[in-house]
This record gives structure tokens, sequence and C-alpha cells, in this order.
């Protein structure tokens, strides 16, 4: 049997087709959700993303262009959301709202049900905490999502030369830090 097209769903769900919306979730949850536990610190945070992100398309399905893939057109409205979180997470910090939370240990627990390495991605993930929410979005891309480097500059509105720059920066950090846990780990 023929898979339907990803057009032809999207023209469904803009015609009301419940059917056809819950096809586009069901197929891109997983994505996003993953993309979320990678950004942000925190199971929860990540279940918010979810949430927010097809709420956002659901919205705005209707100003999707055909000639845009919709996978970018989708990881751009998630990654949209990313960066509003950490507006948020800003203002509050700087109002003293909310005091920050420490990632604890369990936060890092649940994504290794998602990855099969183990400690490893756990350190990673640690260390992508460092970054800043424009290095993250590179990093992930580049390495999770497995997009070109022209592919990551128009899903982020940016030049190829910044999201080089961003990822050579980045890769280093990340590079460093794992290096440095590394070490502990052996004296510890």
């Amino acid at each position: 049997m023929f898979k339907p097209s990803e057009k032809k769903q999207i023209r469904k769900a803009l015609g009301g087709d419940q059917r056809a919306w819950l096809w586009l979730v069901q197929r891109y949850e997983k994505l996003v959700y993953h993309y979320g536990l990678r950004m942000l610190p925190s199971q929860a945070d990540a279940l918010d993303l979810l949430q927010d992100t097809f709420t956002s398309v659901f919205k705005s399905l209707a100003n999707w262009r055909e000639e845009e893939h919709f996978k970018a057109w989708l990881m751009t409205i998630a990654h949209h959301r990313c960066v509003e979180f950490y507006r948020r997470r800003k203002l509050e910090e700087q109002w003293q709202v909310e005091s920050h939370d420490e990632v604890d240990e369990g936060d890092w627990s649940h994504p290794e049900r998602f990855y099969t390495q183990g400690e490893n991605v756990r350190r990673l993930l640690q260390a992508m905490q460092l970054l800043s929410i424009e290095q993250k979005a590179v990093v992930d891309a580049k390495f999770f999502q497995h997009l070109t480097l022209p592919q990551i500059a128009e899903q982020q509105r940016i030049s190829v030369n910044t999201v080089k720059s961003r990822l050579y920066v980045s890769v280093d950090k990340l590079k460093q830090y794992l290096e440095e846990a590394h070490e502990s780990s052996k004296s510890a």
C-alpha cells in the first residue's frame, strides 16, 4: 500500500481533516521531542516544546509554502520556541520571578532511554547545556538532524559562514568539556 504524500496530508489537514493532522503529528512528534531533549534542560521542557511547536504549526499551517520542505519549516518553528524558552528564562532570572533550578541527575536519565550510548550521551547532553541556544541549534541540526551547512543556514535564516563559525566554536567547546569530564572520571 502506498504511503500518503506529505503535501496531500497537509492539504487535507488544512481542510479540517483530523486524521491528516494526526498523521502529521505522529510523523514528526519524536523528531521535535528529541530535539527538545537535546536543546532544553529537562524532559518536562521538551514536552512543553512539543506541545508549543505543534500548537504553532496548527495555527500557522496555512502559512506554509509548498516549495518549502515541511520538516525544515517545522524545525524552524521548534527552534523559535526554544529561543523563546531561553528568553523567558533569562527574563525570569533578571526579575527573580523564579529561582533557577539546577539540573539534577534525574533530568539526564530520560534521554538515555532514547539513545543507546549511555554515559557518553549523558555527558554530551550535559555539555550541550553549556552552549548558547544558537550554538545548540547548529550542533543539533548538523549532528542529530544530519542537515548540510546550506540547509542549516536556510532553516535558521543565517549565512553559511555564520553556521560554520557557530559549529566550529561549539565543537571546540564540546570537545574541551568532554575531555575534561573524561580526565576527571579517570582520576576518580
